[in-house]
């Protein structure tokens, strides 16, 4: 009985004991759960701040490069009215130049290329259109000759006969004529018939044909009006003709030789004046509207650096050329000191408008800024950028149409330097390292 009451208190006891350690257990991980729900819930308000935290830094971020590309977008951007600072030493270091703005006359022009020729209504060709021998010559090359000159002397049996042809026409003229006279007289005096002054007076107008037909023959040959009255009063037949210079000029060559036989394909002689020459130059399609007759020109040869010779356009092309799309353009250019010469290549300056007096500056002050043109003027003791508007070039100045006035100082040497520190100002102020 005894051992049964201790058995059974044993069993109480395991059954208690089991009992609170389930218990135990079960608080146990509720507290577990209630620590790690804790836990669970304070890393998500962790990560919700890390996120937003990054979200904002990212914000930031983009701003921040948005504000370089802004800045960097805005140095190119000058103003004017932008001074640069420099220092004693800077100004020393950069070895500035100025200039001053002035007003100088220029004017627009065109530059093309073009070929010095002699001018066509200065030059001839002496030949002689039917078969002839020399028999004597008159001059040499590079004489220069008068209008009417005597060249050189021909023998031609197509002279000599039509000579005789002439003085054969002349005296059937004189015959047709004297019987034409008779006839008439006798007509009106009413003892003569009428058929025979009509027939009279055919073979007079047929005589006369025939004398200017012979008397035009001579003219053909070369005989000028005066040697042909000459003929007519001599009655000499000869097959002698000398040809005469038909203008003003300098023998530029000469194949006259004594003796040789010549022809219609025999250029016998040339003769130049060359106080007047031409130049021929290729104008682009897109320039035709802006040259016209009238245009003063210069032109300039390498064989005589920094000298020019002056014209004026006389010849617009009326034809195109298709390959090239260009059209030709002549001016006539005078040659006083005979220094040009057909064949030369030269350039040529088409003056397009009449001279005028403008605002001026060297163009070594204005720079290029993208798509803007910049200068630094001197204001005292600083440096200030300045925005303008540029027209014309010549001569080495550039004309300037907005942003200057005459009697302010412009930099010619040193504002790439000024260019430069201002640069860095800008840099400086939008805090760009």
């Amino acid at each position: 009985m005894k051992k049964v009451m201790i058995y059974f208190f044993l069993i109480v006891l395991l059954t208690a004991f089991g009992t609170s350690c389930r218990n135990s257990s079960v608080a146990g991980d509720r507290d577990e759960a209630s620590l790690s729900g804790e836990n669970s819930g304070t890393a998500g308000q962790d990560r919700a701040i890390e996120g937003k935290r990054r979200h904002q830094a990212r914000q930031q971020g983009q701003s921040n490069h948005g504000g370089k590309n802004a800045g960097n977008d805005s140095i190119r951007r000058w103003s004017s009215g932008d001074e640069i600072p420099l220092s004693e030493e800077e100004k020393n270091a950069i070895e500035l130049q100025t200039a001053s703005v002035e007003q100088r006359p220029l004017r627009s022009k065109l530059q093309v290329m073009g070929k010095v020729i002699s001018h066509p209504q200065r030059k001839a060709i002496v030949s002689y259109a039917f078969p002839a021998r020399i028999s004597k010559i008159h001059i040499n090359i590079g004489d220069w000759v008068e209008e009417g000159q005597e060249l050189v002397t021909l023998q031609s049996e197509e002279v000599g006969n039509a000579r005789s042809e002439y003085y054969k026409a002349k005296a059937d003229h004189n015959l047709a004529l004297v019987n034409f006279e008779r006839e008439k007289n006798l007509f009106e005096r009413g003892v003569g018939a009428k058929k025979d002054y009509l027939a009279g007076e055919a073979e007079l107008k047929v005589a006369d044909a025939n004398l200017d037909a012979a008397e035009k023959k001579l003219h053909v040959l070369g005989f000028t009006e005066a040697q042909v009255k000459t003929i007519a009063e001599t009655h000499q037949i000869s097959p002698i003709i000398t040809l005469f210079a038909p203008l003003k000029g300098k023998i530029i060559m000469n194949n006259a030789i004594l003796g040789a036989m010549v022809d219609q394909e025999t250029e016998i002689l040339v003769i130049m004046d060359p106080s007047l020459l031409c130049v021929d130059a290729e104008i682009y399609e897109k320039d035709i509207s802006k040259v016209r007759t009238g245009q003063k020109v210069e032109i300039s040869v390498p064989a005589y650096p920094g000298e020019s010779f002056v014209g004026n356009i006389c010849f617009v092309g009326d034809v195109l050329n298709e390959e090239t799309r260009t059209i030709t353009v002549r001016a006539e250019v005078n040659n006083k000191d005979f220094k040009l010469k057909p064949g030369m290549f030269a350039d040529i300056s088409i003056y397009l408008n009449h001279e005028t007096e403008t605002l001026v500056v060297p163009f070594e002050a204005v720079l290029d800024e993208k798509e803007d043109k910049i200068v630094f003027v001197k204001e005292g003791s600083k440096y200030t950028l300045r925005l303008v508007k540029t027209g014309i070039r010549e001569a080495g100045y550039l004309e300037i149409l907005q942003g200057l006035k005459i009697g302010e100082v412009v930099v010619t040497k040193g504002n790439y330097q000024l260019k430069s520190k201002l640069y860095d100002e800008i840099l400086k102020k939008g805090h760009i390292h």
